[in-house]
């Protein structure tokens, strides 16, 4: 639900981790800011929201290849900021998100979706659709209290499985190192792996890049490799 907590830089080096691990994964950039396809130096020149989730189209024809093996793009446009409005005249649009997702499946292992903060139709969608939600959540109040608004609004539910991460860790203040050493005051239980914060995750908007590609050896980067393999594991 909330901006700012690393929902791309998490996607983008999740998706790329798991690409360097032998998947064929898929990231569908859903947020119409449009950051992952920056990250991945791509844009996309055709195909708007309405047109993309009308359910008349083949989308593999919007997918573009990134620069890395098994690493495929579905680029956002600005148009995705009126994802609501072109579900709103459908009926039961969760199946209809979900019929849209099945000409992937012949080919990818993995889909990740990069979305928008807070809760509309089009995240409901992916919720319903996805078998894991991965929620950063930075070790701040107000992040925690998301969570809390989170398990109040879809409960405790096996399918999807609601996984937060504790995201832009600052070792060097005394709220974050606090919150992180008492999980058990969360809403849902945390991944063990946090994502550090670190100047790498910032430099990837000037990269252009995942974290591994320009600093692999860097904290950052063995973090996203830690929860991608902890997350394997989960589902």
């Amino acid at each position: 639900m909330k901006g700012g907590v690393g929902k791309t830089a998490g996607a983008v080096n999740l998706a790329h981790a798991a690409a360097l691990a032998g998947q064929r994964v898929l990231l569908w950039d859903l947020d119409p800011q449009a950051a992952s396809t920056f990250y991945f130096r791509l844009r996309s020149d055709r195909g708007g929201a309405r047109k993309l989730l009308a359910g008349n189209l083949d989308l593999n024809a919007f997918i573009k290849a990134s620069d890395y093996p098994n690493l495929d793009l579905l680029p956002a446009r600005f148009s995705f900021r009126k994802a609501d409005a072109a579900l709103a005249h459908t009926k039961a649009p969760d199946k209809r998100f979900r019929r849209l997702l099945k000409s992937f499946d012949s080919f990818y292992d993995i889909l990740i979706f990069d979305c928008a903060p807070g809760l509309s139709t089009m995240s409901e969608c992916v919720l319903a659709a996805s078998d894991a939600v991965l929620i950063p959540t930075i070790p701040s109040t107000l992040s925690i209290r998301t969570l809390q608004l989170l398990r109040d609004h879809f409960g405790v539910t096996e399918r999807p499985r609601m996984l937060p991460f504790f995201s832009m860790v600052d070792a060097r203040r005394r709220l974050h190192r606090e919150i992180v050493a008492n999980p058990s005051e969360l809403a849902y239980p945390p991944m063990l792996n946090s994502i550090p914060y670190a100047s790498q995750v910032e430099l990837m908007g000037l990269r252009r890049a995942p974290v591994a590609e320009f600093a692999r050896s860097s904290a950052a980067s063995r973090a996203f490799a830690a929860l991608w393999s902890e997350l394997v594991a989960c589902i």
